[in-house]
């Protein structure tokens, strides 16, 4: 056998499938007769009855399995309620409040309501463990007096599907102010604040039930049906005193002490294929059928019979989550009716069918408002089959119909004509035909359970996969693991955005969302974060067994901004104490009247333009506070107002969080402070780069944990044809991205379902010494693979496959383990997971690796506008506007001024010259030794004022040009090239341009010949006007 199942059951019915990584079905077998394959379970299996059903096998030999199976004694205590009982459980009251409680049992139960265990006490402190649509819920109420707290109700809900009459287990532990809830192997960890560790609870713990009338009276779930096996409480075995009748236990109702099993037997519908035919009686004028189903899809077939004796028939199905009914008949309107609402939700639903004559009934759950009744226009007889789930492929439609998809889920306790159907008679073939079902198995499993969805995306599901919304998350991908937004200012700088506010998110696909800043792009990148109290305050009768203390509010939390602080190159925040009788320090006993206290919570008494190792003020350190016998301004003590003024730049102090003051209450004593905003510079993991010399060097880093979700990403550039960019193996996964060719990167993995690979084909070489960015991610669902704007490449994980990356090796970067197929060149701004990995440290440390990488320009320069000249920085770059009429990081900012009448600016060139060699008092002079034969001349203006001047230039040799609009509004462009003819001169006159409007100016000229483009900012729509050529000196104007 090379491919087999393994189910348990308690009574040997009803099974289960055992699953590997929650989504294997299927174990490999072995492929001879001599070979020994071991699986260690991933969870242990408590059980009677194992079941091993083969599935693959050699095709030339006979079936064969040798099973060694190892397990342990296991001791059962058993206690089955039928849902009208109880257990009660009094102990003895302690001295003291209890705060360590440790509850454990399990149970099973087909109910999929019910409550399991319920302690209260004298002021409406409970806690209950309620069953309710198949997922267990931990209620924890603190009581009426405490309503005021925010943990005054916990509700914590784990596990589904827990109605499939198997056991479970449930753990809960209370220590303290913490809680862990278990169920079977998913835990819920919950740590309250304030008195959750004083819950006022009476000594009694009931089970199965509550106690009426119930001091809460406000919990109305029904008592619990099913089975309890090994319930301990603080070590105490409640069943087995229960079985012994102990006095401390108090049983109300029938309760036994052996487990009853519910002749219930349920079939699984696999796939498209799957049906299911059982036989009625033909031509009878009433038709009953009921069955139960539970199913994720909003669409299948649930039910298809073709009447007697005529052409028609009906058709149950599921159609987005409700269950339609149609009747029909060549030459007659189909007859429909529709019942229930959202019955795609994986519970169990009862469906029944009634029809007498020509009227019918639709019933879904036994709810009144669910039912619907119609008159059909025909007599309905019944045919003599009857199609669950889908129809034989080998059948003509007119014996089974199926316009749908065919139904994917489970049914139990199909009657037909009020006969219940014996389903294992039909799985020996005593009754009926089926195709591709698992009777005696509901095989449904809940794929939102654990939710894979990150960072709060929703799940929802089908048979065989589930879905994540990520609207309004701000993640995308299969998973919403992936942030849509960049990790810092200096990130959207470099993608060429303007000063703004951006939401950055500083850990990328790490835990902490993203938040609001303000970026200001200036050479420097700076991020800005605010807090609630920007504002100058003044404090008043503050003393020390009164102190005023303000909290500072900001618009992240302390785990954001302290990751936004540790990728900055800087940070700072400037403090500003005013005073006026209110001193900081107190040298006499070294007790401080004033202090902050930063990020990691501890008291500060250095203050603005300080370090922690001075403990001064700002006037302290540069020796010019108003007394020379104090280090702070404010410590003089005078009645008039001074202050204490700086910046705080202390990183691992920053941000201020709390600021107290207590020399405030003497007489004319006052103080006011004012805390401006935490300014970071700069993102120093961006340029964060190591440049490989030699094929055989890598960079090695501990093991890359990305088991359930993995992204890669990082900037390269290199002029070698292919090498490996990163690898991390284990025993038989893997993960590895590399250059394959110039033209292609490659994303290799193995999760344990063999080797994947993604190519992303670029149009153009990838080894062109320029910055590229790859991205790589790999989830449960999918494999994706992105090479900087080209489309993204990506491979869908099988729905029953390994989900697991398990690697164990170092991470190699820049090479492999095996030191071939090294890449040569360079890696920058690495992360995995939304965690930069510091390469320039490794790189100091390691032979043929150096820790930065020069040249950015050839792939950032194009940022830079407007005749801005890109310069080379150690991490980075920056435009240099010198020689361009405009500013800003990216030269993109106008530089312009207003001119009022008779003002002007005069620009000499002549930096190099001595000031007497000219002598002109014209405008602008260009160097006595030069000649002009060319210049291009761009210029904005906006006036009402006619006529104006708009540009002059002149040079020694008398030649001049300028602009100027005439009296008529026309724009004149005057060359004088030649002092001893007159001047050219080009008008634009086809309208008036001294309109208020914005105009803007190309005048280009090479030799004698004249550009002139002129763009009227009002008309956004029309194209530049069209250029004019213009030959001087000759007869062409």
């Amino acid at each position: 056998v090379t491919s087999y199942l393994l189910m348990f059951s308690d009574s040997g019915k009803n099974w289960k499938q055992y699953h590997q990584e929650e989504s294997i079905w299927a174990f490999s077998g072995n492929t001879n007769a001599d070979s020994v394959v071991y699986y260690k379970l991933e969870h242990s299996i408590k059980t009677r009855f194992l079941r091993f059903v083969p599935l693959d096998w050699n095709q030339n030999g006979r079936i064969g399995m040798r099973i060694e199976v190892y397990g342990c004694a296991y001791r059962s205590d058993v206690a089955d309620f039928d849902g009208r009982s109880f257990l009660l459980y009094r102990f003895k009251p302690k001295s003291t409040t209890a705060i360590k409680d440790v509850i454990s049992l399990k149970f099973k139960t087909s109910q999929r309501d019910g409550i399991l265990l319920h302690r209260e006490g004298q002021n409406g402190d409970h806690i209950t463990l309620v069953l309710s649509n198949g997922k267990l819920s931990l209620l924890i109420n603190i009581g009426d007096a405490k309503m005021y707290s925010a943990d005054a109700q916990i509700n914590m809900t784990l596990g589904s599907l827990l109605d499939d009459q198997h056991w479970h287990s449930v753990l809960i532990e209370h220590f303290n102010n913490q809680v862990n809830f278990t169920v079977d192997k998913h835990t819920h960890h919950f740590h309250a604040k304030g008195e959750f560790n004083y819950l006022d609870l009476d000594y009694e713990l009931s089970f199965g039930g509550i106690p009426m009338p119930g001091k809460s009276g406000i919990l109305p779930w029904k008592n619990f049906h099913g089975c309890f096996e090994n319930i301990y409480y603080n070590g105490v075995n409640i069943i087995d005193l229960a079985k012994r009748y102990k006095p401390q236990i108090n049983i109300m109702g029938n309760i036994s002490f052996s487990c009853s099993e519910p002749p219930i037997i349920p079939v699984t519908f696999l796939n498209p294929n799957s049906y299911l035919a059982l036989p009625g009686t033909a031509g009878l004028d009433d038709i009953s059928v009921s069955f139960h189903f539970r199913t994720w899809n909003n669409e299948g077939l649930l039910l298809s019979n073709k009447l007697y004796q005529t052409s028609g028939g009906l058709l149950m199905y599921l159609s987005d989550g409700k269950v339609k009914l149609s009747f029909y008949k060549p030459g007659k309107a189909q007859s429909d009716i529709t019942a229930g609402a959202g019955l795609h939700n994986g519970q169990w639903h009862f469906i029944y069918l009634s029809t007498k004559k020509n009227r019918v009934t639709l019933m879904v759950d036994n709810e009144t408002m669910s039912t619907s009744h119609m008159l059909v226009p025909m007599h309905i007889f019944s045919g003599d089959t009857y199609y669950f789930g889908g129809c034989p492929v080998n059948v003509n439609n007119s014996e089974c119909k199926n316009p749908y998809s065919s139904f994917l889920g489970c049914m139990k306790q199909i009657s037909i004509d009020g006969k219940p159907i014996d389903l294992i008679s039909v799985q020996q073939n005593s009754m009926g035909h089926f195709s591709d079902l698992q009777i005696d198995l509901c095989g449904i499993i809940d794929r939102c359970l654990p939710n894979y969805c990150e960072h709060g995306g929703e799940c929802s599901q089908s048979w065989n996969s589930f879905y994540c919304n990520c609207a309004n998350t701000g993640y995308t991908g299969a998973t919403c693991h992936y942030s849509i937004y960049e990790q810092s200012c200096e990130a959207y700088k470099h993608r060429g955005n303007i000063s703004a506010f951006y939401y950055i998110d500083s850990d990328g696909s790490g835990p902490l969302g993203p938040f609001l800043v303000y970026c200001n792009m200036t050479d420097t990148t700076w991020t800005i974060i605010q807090h609630n109290n920007t504002d100058l305050t003044r404090v008043k009768t503050a003393n020390r067994e009164n102190p005023h203390s303000v909290f500072f509010k900001y618009a992240a939390s302390l785990e954001q901004l302290q990751a936004t602080i540790n990728h900055a190159e800087q940070c700072e925040q400037e403090l500003a104490y005013h005073c006026k009788k209110s001193r900081l320090s107190n040298k006499q006993n070294g007790i401080p009247f004033s202090w902050w206290i930063g990020k990691i919570n501890e008291t500060q008494t250095y203050w603005g333009g300080s370090t922690p190792d001075v403990q001064k003020c700002a006037c302290g350190i540069e020796g010019s506070c108003i007394d020379s016998q104090h280090d702070c301004n404010c410590d003089a003590d005078r009645n008039e107002w001074t202050n204490d003024t700086g910046l705080l730049s202390y990183k691992d102090h920053l941000p201020v969080t709390e600021l107290v003051i207590t020399d405030t209450g003497r007489p004319n004593s006052e103080a006011a402070y004012k805390l401006g905003p935490l300014i970071c510079q700069g993102d120093r993991e961006f340029w964060n780069a190591a440049s490989f010399n030699t094929e055989a060097s890598y960079l090695h880093f501990p093991t890359f944990h990305g088991e359930l979700s993995a992204d890669m990403s990082f900037f390269f550039k290199t002029t070698a044809s292919s090498g490996v960019f990163l690898e991390n193996l284990g025993i038989r996964d893997f993960i590895r991205i590399e250059l394959h060719s110039p033209l292609e990167v490659t994303f290799s993995f193995d999760v344990g379902n063999g080797p994947n690979e993604i190519t992303v084909q670029s149009p153009i070489p990838l080894n062109d010494n320029q910055w590229h960015y790859v991205k790589a991610e790999r989830n449960i669902k999918e494999a994706s693979l992105q090479v900087d704007q080209l489309p993204q490449r990506t491979y869908t994980a099988p729905s029953d496959g390994h989900i697991l990356l398990q690697l164990n090796s170092q991470l190699f970067v820049g090479g492999t383990a095996s030191r071939q197929k090294g890449f040569l060149g360079c890696i920058r701004f690495l992360q995995l997971n939304g965690r930069a990995l510091d390469l320039e440290e490794r790189a100091k440390v390691t032979p043929a690796v150096k820790p930065g990488c020069p040249g950015h320009c050839s792939s950032y320069g194009n940022l830079c506008h407007n005749g801005g000249k890109c310069k080379e920085k150690y991490n980075g770059f920056s435009c240099d506007c010198t020689f361009s009429a405009y500013t800003g990081p990216f030269c993109k900012k106008e530089i312009s001024a207003y001119f009022g009448v008779g003002s002007s600016v005069t620009y000499n060139f002549q930096e190099s010259y001595n000031v007497a060699k000219n002598s002109s008092s014209h405008a602008a002079s260009f160097h006595p030794d030069m000649t002009l034969t060319r210049e291009a001349i761009t210029l904005n203006f906006r006036t009402t004022r006619i006529p104006s001047l708009l540009l002059y230039v002149n040079s020694f040799y008398k030649e001049y040009l300028s602009v100027i609009l005439a009296r008529n509004g026309s724009l004149q462009i005057r060359y004088k090239l030649d002092s001893h003819r007159d001047p050219d001169i080009f008008s634009i006159n086809f309208k008036s341009m001294a309109d208020g409007q914005l105009h803007h100016v190309k005048i280009k000229r090479e030799e004698e010949k004249l550009f002139v483009e002129v763009i009227d900012a009002l008309d956004v729509m029309s194209q530049c006007l069209e250029a004019v050529r213009v030959w001087m000196g000759r007869n062409r104007l």
